[in-house]
């Protein structure tokens, strides 16, 4: 549920954009019905039907952008939901895609000076696996947001610096490896300190050595 709320700003983002498209659409259908009404009062046919044609087609750009908007709350659901450890298929590319997006528009909406560029190079080849999606999905939320974190504090410490020029950059990738899958994220950032790096993996520290590293679980 701590993740989720992460997710909050990032989803209602997501989300706000396919209702866009549907309230558009709707508004300019709306027009066009009463268009098509009166030349129909006119008896010009044709022009009814070429109205009518532009009415298919806003129809079927508000039902592509409504399962846009449904996909994104079934995955809100799912990672809200109690994990049961039950394995389901699932597209990774469009699972990395998805916690991406989430990651940077839920950055964004907590701190308007962040900005950084994403990009994605996903292969084509990559079969649906077999994996518990949201324990997946908060791995790759954790780790995205790292990359986020450690672009963001760069471009804090380079922005001072007038003769340098810094692009913070995010990148994932996937790879087909034939019988397994290959992730990779990676970022432009300043990367993990040596001292930390031999404790990354480790779930728990000493109680009498604690040790702060932002954002890591």
């Amino acid at each position: 549920m701590a993740s989720l709320g992460e997710l909050t700003a990032g989803i209602a983002h997501e989300i706000q954009n396919p209702l866009n498209f549907v309230n558009n659409f709707s508004e300019v259908s709306h027009e066009l019905i009463e268009e098509m009404k009166e030349e129909l009062k006119k008896g010009d046919i044709e022009e009814g039907l070429l109205i009518a044609g532009d009415l298919k087609q806003n129809m079927e750009k508000i039902s592509h952008h409504g399962n846009r908007a449904s996909e994104i709350v079934r995955s809100m659901l799912q990672h809200s939901r109690i994990g049961t450890g039950q394995k389901e298929m699932t597209d990774m590319n469009a699972l990395c895609e998805e916690y991406l997006r989430l990651s940077y528009h839920g950055l964004r909406a907590k701190d308007k000076s962040f900005n950084a560029s994403f990009e994605t190079h996903f292969d084509s080849t990559l079969p649906n696996i077999k994996v518990v999606p949201q324990d997946i999905g908060r791995v790759l939320l954790n780790i995205i947001n790292n990359a986020f974190y450690a672009v963001s504090e760069k471009s804090k410490v380079e922005s001072s610096m007038s003769d340098v020029h810094y692009e913070p950059k995010v990148t994932i990738s996937t790879t087909n490896m034939g019988d397994m899958v290959e992730i990779k994220i990676s970022d432009n950032g300043g990367g993990i300190p040596e001292h930390i790096k031999a404790k990354i993996f480790q779930p728990f520290l000493p109680p009498n050595r604690p040790v702060r590293v932002p954002d890591w679980d």
